[in-house]
């Protein structure tokens, strides 16, 4: 008993994470992606990297950040890296006030304001498992009915991960990701797979692009095409102050004249940027970039 309980100690130690080792991961994380982790969070970084220890089987954790910065297989394991360290915690039709004003209001101004060109470009940015660009498309879909096949309705979805990506484009859902669909929207636009599985349909797959962004990278933001509409919710919570005001500059240049950002419920531009207007509607507040004279 006494050699198995030092066995337990010692193995307990190597996957506690040090101060040094845990400043290189905490400075390296924020380079590559922009995301802060504070002092107080290090347990974060001791909890959801100790698997990655294991699958990698390295001692401990700076022989985990030498790793990333050296190993040939450093790229591949970056994308573990951002995959473990972000919360893909979403569902369809979250928070339905937002979902509503966009559907009620902003969609419908769009719209007419493009009877032209018959073109709308949305930036769906940190789109996750596909969830909130698929229930975008869907709203097009109730609000254009049949019209919608004369439109070029484009929704970018970009997330850093690429495991939530590949997820995204396969379309298939579980009914916990439907949790706050109504039913009669399920049957629409969903395929019941069995099992309590349910794959998005095709006509609503066609208007989502999904591609892999770094939100800290201003080249790669520069690179998106420019929207009417931009959703990027419980994103912006994981940058500190600096970051955040970079972010929300790059938005600003991406909306078009007249644009709405849609954040996260418990975040906001306030003190970060006076670039937009906000706009409240019931239930939520979003932001909008005015118009040029």
């Amino acid at each position: 008993m006494s050699s198995l309980f030092s066995k337990t100690i010692t193995l307990e130690r190597e996957t506690r994470i040090d101060d040094e080792a845990f400043r290189n991961l905490r400075d390296f994380i924020y380079e590559q992606s922009g995301i802060y982790i504070g002092d107080n969070r290090k347990y974060l970084l001791e909890n959801r990297l100790a698997n990655r220890l294991r699958e990698l089987n390295l001692k401990n954790f700076n022989e985990y950040y030498y790793f990333l910065k050296f190993d040939p297989d450093r790229k591949k394991e970056l994308s573990k890296l951002f995959e473990v360290i972000t919360t893909n915690e979403t569902s369809f039709f979250r928070n339905p006030p937002q979902i509503a004003v966009f559907q009620e209001k902003v969609l419908p101004e769009i719209l007419e304001s493009q009877r032209a060109t018959r073109s709308v470009l949305i930036w769906s940015a940190g789109c996750s498992t596909g969830e909130e660009p698929y229930t975008l498309a869907i709203v097009c879909h109730e609000v254009l009915g049949s019209e919608i096949a004369s439109w070029n309705i484009r929704i970018t979805a970009n997330d850093l991960s690429d495991a939530v990506l590949h997820a995204a484009k396969r379309g298939i859902y579980s009914e916990y990701s439907l949790r706050t669909t109504p039913p009669d929207v399920v049957a629409k636009y969903f395929h019941s797979e069995g099992g309590g599985r349910f794959r998005i349909r095709e006509e609503v797959q066609r208007l989502v692009h999904f591609g892999q962004i770094n939100l800290s990278d201003r080249l790669q933001v520069r690179r998106v095409e420019r929207s009417q509409v931009i959703f990027c919710r419980n994103v912006i919570i994981y940058f500190d102050d600096n970051m955040k005001r970079q972010v929300l500059s790059g938005f600003y240049d991406n909306l078009l004249p007249g644009g709405y950002l849609f954040l996260g419920h418990s975040e906001s531009v306030h003190n970060l940027s006076r670039a937009f207007r906000p706009v409240q509607h019931p239930g939520c507040i979003i932001y909008q970039k005015e118009r040029t004279p």
